[in-house]
């Protein structure tokens, strides 16, 4: 099993159940482990679970560590800094799980027809000019993060279904693009509706469709661990499945469903995301950002394996690599195999 601590996993990486839904988990006995996480409400079912005493219930004693982006989460776990942690699907986590590194063991956000899901959006600059509809962004300048980024996954989908060609442009931070968008050195995007649906109500971008319109059950993020602990720590990988899982309900039932109190859901969620405002400002946003968690941590391996097909596609990771090489299916449910 390779070793890796977090300079060597960098260079890896830029080098390139509910308690039905998962088998009883075998209790880790108060075991003390790391969490890493995004301050999104993506990733409320860690947050509830933490919150509600579903962790220690399975016998974890959980402390999270907070990212500001994805990759640098995911070397963490490569180097056993984390444990667990939930991101999307990129070209440098494929390139870890390549290494032997990390395993995804789990679904997390998902696109689901009837939850309002990922937007793209134009420039006001691009719609004045006649950027209506996705089809019309054809041969403008789309941003991503980086390449090889699921911004890149959903804007390459879309072009591919439109038959069009974008101008794909690498702005390393959602600041830096929401900046390029306003000031129309960009012309089109793709991002949440907790973020989406303010800078169209603003003007200073305009709503062109849905990404469940291009990519219908796209697993958006996933759960994923170090191999190590997928192989050799199943008590512990269970546990944290399980409590996990037991957040996503009541995350699922409060913000989805309907069938719970949504305003203590959002005053739980409010002490992670969102912080820095009062209350009231914050609760528009957390409920703006909700779509589905999968029940059981429940893994779309057909989305998974689609992810993995375009990054070959695009020369971005190993034509080598098999989707056994990145995930592990024996932990949860699996959907589409």
């Amino acid at each position: 099993m390779m070793t890796l601590n977090r300079r060597k996993a960098l260079a890896l990486m830029t080098g390139t159940v509910a308690a039905t839904g998962l088998a009883a988990p075998a209790l880790a006995m108060n075991k003390k482990i790391k969490v890493g996480a995004l301050r999104f409400t993506s990733h409320s079912g860690n947050f509830v679970a933490f919150e509600r005493g579903y962790f220690a219930d399975a016998g974890l004693d959980v402390e999270f560590e907070f990212f500001s982006a994805a990759q640098p989460m995911a070397v963490a776990i490569a180097s056993g800094d984390v444990d667990y942690a939930v991101t999307a699907i990129s070209g440098g986590l494929i390139s870890l799980a390549d290494k032997g590194a990390i395993k995804v063991i789990g679904g997390a956000l998902s696109e689901e027809e009837g939850i309002d899901g990922q937007k793209y959006l134009a420039s006001d600059a691009a719609f004045q000019g006649g950027v209506k509809t996705c089809a019309d962004l054809a041969g403008k300048r789309y941003a991503v993060t980086q390449s090889g980024s699921s911004f890149h996954y959903m804007g390459s989908k879309m072009a591919q279904a439109e038959g069009i060609d974008l101008r794909f442009v690498p702005l390393q931070k959602v600041g830096a693009i929401i900046g390029a968008m306003k000031s129309g050195q960009v012309d089109g995007w793709s991002i949440v509706p907790h973020i989406a649906k303010p800078m169209a109500a603003s003007g200073a971008m305009h709503i062109i469709g849905n990404v469940a319109d291009y990519l219908p059950n796209y697993q958006v993020t996933t759960v994923f661990t170090s191999a190590k602990n997928a192989a050799e720590e199943r008590g512990m990988t269970e546990s944290f499945l399980a409590g996990f899982s037991q957040g996503v309900d009541d995350y699922a039932a409060a913000m989805i469903d309907g069938t719970a109190d949504q305003d203590a859901m959002v005053d739980l969620i409010h002490k992670y995301v969102y912080t820095d405002r009062p209350r009231e400002k914050a609760a528009p946003s957390i409920i703006n950002g909700t779509m589905r968690l999968n029940a059981g941590a429940a893994l779309n391996v057909a989305s998974v394996q689609d992810q993995l097909s375009w990054f070959q596609s695009e020369d971005l990771v190993s034509k080598d690599i098999t989707l056994d090489t990145l995930i592990d299916t024996s932990y949860v449910e699996t959907i589409g195999a």
